[in-house]
């Protein structure tokens, strides 16, 4: 049974119900601001349950943003692989970010919320593993669209991409994500081939 990002979960096993519990109050509320005895009530499950499945609260937050970063893999691989032209792949993704921030229950990025709040911990390598992704996906994106520096425009896109999110939680404007997709079709106009 896979976990469904926009609802949770209320059904399966006990650790589906503590990822689906996670995931609806960490980024609502944050990682830190959720206290362990919250996650266990709303997913009814025993204390001893979340230690004997992650181990501590810090594992938990790791396996949250794990599943969130899986969710968000195969929402984009699916928006990417509906798009015909190389170019228009390459913009899937921020069609992908405009239908998330247009949510009301849109609260940003997961995984900058959680760095916000989090150092040193096991978060940090879910984010990073998570930002190497993205950054990963654009850059095969434009090597595929034969872009003249893959890796610049790669870092360029994924630059829009962020401030997108920053910009249409912070301003609870989720057109912003139209106008990084804008500049981001500037962006590409300059760096793939005529054509």
């Amino acid at each position: 049974m896979s976990l469904d990002m926009a609802t949770g979960m209320t059904q399966g096993s006990p650790r589906e119900r503590l990822l689906a519990a996670a995931n609806e109050l960490f980024y609502r509320e944050g990682v830190h601001t959720v206290g362990i005895d919250r996650v266990i009530e709303r997913a009814g499950v025993a204390k001893a349950t979340l230690y004997s499945t992650f181990g501590s609260k810090d594992e938990l937050i790791a396996a949250y943003l794990e599943a969130r970063h899986d969710a968000m893999r195969e929402r984009l691989r699916r928006a990417i692989d509906r798009r015909r032209s190389p170019r228009a792949r390459l913009l899937a993704p921020f069609d992908v970010q405009a239908e998330l921030a247009a949510d009301e229950s849109y609260r940003g990025c997961a995984f900058a919320n959680a760095t916000a709040e989090s150092h040193g911990s096991s978060a940090d390598a879910a984010v990073a593993a998570y930002r190497a992704w993205v950054r990963t996906t654009f850059t095969e994106l434009a090597t595929a669209a034969g872009a003249r520096d893959p890796a610049t425009l790669a870092r360029q896109l994924h630059l829009l991409w962020d401030g997108a999110s920053s910009s249409a939680r912070m301003d609870h404007d989720p057109t912003s994500v139209r106008a990084a997709k804008a500049a981001a079709s500037v962006l590409l106009d300059a760096a793939l081939p005529a054509g």
